[in-house]
């Protein structure tokens, strides 16, 4: 009887590896459009003639739609459910793509901005929709382990873009010289129209995708009808580590955008060239690029070099699946928060291959900081999960204030110097990580 109970519960058990393996499509599409939009800076400063702070304004156009949207987004699951919130965003993503190419056309910059927000509301509301539901698909002990090698794939996205833009946004724009005409700086705009339009065409079907996809609804853990509207009438600002983990989101997303924006232009300042990269990575360039590292620019150089920034994120996260089934989320955490800030002040410190290679370390340090802020943040929220997925995904913001700040400091002291505001935002990741994780309530 009790081995009849068993197999029968065995065979009600819903199974989410279908699910989640979907779910892993939607973060490679979501990293890959964050990070190719964060390649926009060197494209947007050649055409245009700006400076560090006016470029990194992309990045803030973006990031600015977490702020604005990830609240209404979460009303929004909550009105239509996960899976019809994907679709939405990513046919929301395709609206604002397609604008890019007006802007290019034109080119202006304002509708640039206008256009990259448009895709940010997109990104923001499938961030918001795909992260929680991979924390709760399944067994809420494994869920870091879970969300972080479904941002394994986010992962794979980030590693192509720079190449894409390397290849084909960046390569002549960043090339041009102080003294190119309007009609070279327009010709060399255009440069993403085709790009972007074939991004816009992968995105729609990607959504048409999902629209005939069965994602099973996913049940919270049973509790009394009293404890359920006990927790209704909680305020998400009373739970402390939910709190400081939207702070620790904040300044993790401003350092992994802000390396990543300004990662290019630092990397030819300091003298980026073929001896950068040592042999036995020449067949990495040639899968990547499909050319040998000696026939690529200084940009092709340096845009291999940030993919190989984005390819630490995902290896790092790889092995964290597995190193987190070994040791708390919290103190690996600190960890790479304390391997982030070493890192940079060697960079800070030295010149040449050295600093270059310490920025790129800094992707396995930033490896599986996301989505473990995330998911201790969400821990034991219950009916306050979505509520909590938006305060924390708002604090994406991040990405839209301290790079600017960066850009801004890099204007007037150098790149160099302006890594002490990253430093300070590692040392909070890492302070979160040992003691802000531990879930608090504060009293009403």
């Amino acid at each position: 009887m009790a081995n009849s109970t068993a197999q029968s519960s065995a065979q009600s058990a819903p199974s989410y590896t279908g699910p989640f393996i979907t779910l892993t499509f939607l973060f490679f599409a979501f990293g890959f459009i964050t990070t190719l939009n964060g390649t926009l800076v060197p494209y947007l400063r050649s055409v245009f003639t700006l400076p560090y702070g006016w470029a990194m304004l992309a990045t803030s156009a973006f990031f600015l739609a977490y702020l604005i949207f990830s609240a209404p987004s979460a009303k929004l699951i909550d009105a239509i459910g996960y899976k019809r919130t994907m679709i939405v965003s990513l046919f929301v993503q395709v609206v604002g793509v397609l604008m890019l190419v007006p802007a290019a056309k034109m080119p202006s910059f304002p509708l640039f901005l206008a256009a990259i927000f448009v895709v940010g509301a997109g990104v923001t509301a499938l961030q918001n929709a795909a992260n929680p539901y991979v924390t709760i698909l399944g067994p809420e002990h494994s869920a870091p382990a879970r969300l972080t090698l479904a941002q394994a794939a986010n992962s794979m996205g980030t590693v192509v873009a720079p190449l894409i833009a390397g290849a084909f946004i960046l390569k002549g724009a960043t090339e041009l010289p102080a003294t190119a005409s309007v009609a070279e700086r327009v010709s060399a705009a255009a440069s993403v129209i085709h790009p972007y339009l074939f991004i816009a065409a992968v995105l729609f079907l990607l959504g048409v995708i999902v629209i005939g996809l069965h994602l099973p609804q996913v049940a919270r853990a049973t509790k009394s009808a009293a404890e359920e509207a006990a927790a209704a009438k909680r305020s998400i600002w009373s739970c402390r580590h939910t709190v400081l983990a939207t702070v620790g989101i904040f300044v993790y997303v401003g350092v992994e955008v802000g390396l990543s924006a300004i990662a290019i232009n630092y990397f030819k300042e300091q003298g980026v060239s073929s001896a950068t990269i040592p042999s036995f990575l020449n067949p990495l360039c040639r899968l990547f690029t499909f050319r040998h590292i000696s026939d690529l620019t200084p940009t092709g150089i340096a845009a291999f070099l940030l993919s190989l920034y984005w390819l630490g994120m995902l290896l790092g996260r790889l092995a964290g699946s597995w190193i987190l089934t070994k040791i708390p989320a919290g103190k690996l955490l600190a960890v790479l928060g304390v391997a982030g800030t070493v890192l940079l002040l060697i960079s800070m410190r030295t010149h040449g291959s050295v600093a270059i290679w310490t920025v790129v370390l800094c992707g396995l340090a930033n490896s599986i900081m996301f989505p473990n802020i995330f998911a201790l943040g969400v821990a034991g929220l219950g009916p306050l999960t979505s509520k909590g997925s938006g305060l924390i995904m708002s604090a994406c913001v991040g990405g839209a204030i301290i790079p600017p700040i960066v850009g801004k400091v890099a204007d007037y002291v150098g790149i160099q110097h302006s890594f002490i505001i990253l430093i300070a935002c590692y040392l909070f990741v890492a302070y979160f990580g040992l003691w802000g994780s531990k879930p608090t309530r504060v009293e009403d």
